[in-house]
């Protein structure tokens, strides 16, 4: 049997347009192999639901809008709610649509604690939830019309603060920002120097501390060594002021005026010592008659047969006497005496 091109292109047409009303429906959220249960709402404002807009229960989509209906006044918009899925909901379950800050639009479903489920074409009952940007306008209102008060406060103030701040000011709070700037990078720098200071490690007050327990730490060590000196110390000073510190300064002073005295008369011409240290012709008197003396030793060492006429020693020497000193003489360390000063 041949088949006609015609009926093969109705045949796909049609096959095509069945398919497209179920992708449709499909789409729309419409059980294609089944039949749905319906449930109905009523409400006031429906706060822009649409057909297709989910059905929620606890979060999770059960459904979608079917339709809306508002009749000719409008009072009264019926919603037709198509369940995909199956649940049970109690007859006291409500409805209410909850509308996001995005715009998105949804029939939520509260279930109840009824035992009682109701059937389908039934009607739910309704609440009116708040719109929430609505409800954010308007706690947002009051806000909004103190932040343009103290707007339009902020900008009278600049304006103030303008005309006040003429370019001599204005350069003189550059000024002192800068001062301030420079006073900021040195207290940045003394706090850093602070922290090496407070260093646990490395800091000098660290090191301080350390020197200090250590040197309480030899204290400790040595405190018998301690004890033991400062007992002598005090035997010391016990013994020292039972000490006639009066009578020995008396003897003292007496001794050291005896002393003054004697000083005094060895620098004056008084006394045998006081010539001796003095008497410039008594000290060149002395000083000849040892160079006389050295001189007469030397002529007997050299001449001894003139003084001593001993047939032993041959005839008696006839040379002339020293009139010089001998050299050994001369460089002997006790000759020549130095002269005296004036």
């Amino acid at each position: 049997m041949t088949i006609s091109n015609e009926t093969k292109v109705g045949v796909l047409t049609a096959i095509a347009i069945v398919l497209l009303i179920l992708g449709f429906n499909f789409l729309k959220g419409k059980n294609i192999g089944g039949k749905n249960a319906h449930y109905f709402a009523v409400f006031s404002d429906i706060q822009g639901l649409n057909s297709s807009n989910p059905v929620v229960i606890n979060g999770k989509q059960v459904g979608n809008i079917n339709k809306t209906d508002g009749g000719k006044d409008m009072r009264r918009i019926v919603v037709d709610i198509n369940m995909t899925v199956d649940v049970i909901i109690p007859d006291d379950a409500v409805a209410l649509i909850n509308k996001s800050l995005l715009g998105t639009v949804e029939l939520d479903i509260r279930l109840g604690n009824s035992t009682t489920a109701l059937k389908s074409n039934d009607t739910l009952k309704t609440i009116m939830s708040g719109d929430l940007i609505g409800d954010a306008m308007k706690k947002l209102d009051p806000v909004l019309f103190q932040v343009t008060n103290a707007v339009k406060t902020l900008d009278t103030l600049l304006s103030t603060v303008s005309s006040v701040f003429d370019p001599n000011t204005k350069n003189n709070i550059k000024g002192v920002m800068d001062n301030l700037n420079k006073t900021t990078a040195s207290l940045a720098v003394s706090s850093a120097s602070l922290q090496g200071l407070l260093n646990n490690q490395t800091g000098a007050l660290a090191k301080t501390m350390d020197n200090l327990s250590s040197f309480t730490g030899s204290l400790k060590n040595n405190n018998d060594n301690i004890n033991h000196t400062l007992g002598n110390l005090a035997t010391t000073t016990d013994k020292l002021s039972k000490l006639d510190i009066e009578k020995t300064l008396s003897t003292l002073n007496a001794t050291v005026s005896d002393l003054r005295s004697a000083v005094g008369k060895m620098s004056s011409s008084d006394g045998t010592l006081g010539l001796l240290l003095n008497d410039t012709k008594l000290y060149n008197n002395l000083n000849a008659t040892s160079n006389k003396i050295n001189l007469l030793l030397d002529d007997v060492r050299v001449h001894p047969k003139r003084y001593v006429n001993i047939s032993v020693f041959g005839k008696k020497d006839k040379n002339s006497p020293l009139m010089v000193p001998l050299a050994d003489t001369v460089n002997a360390p006790y000759l020549p005496f130095p002269n005296p000063k004036p």
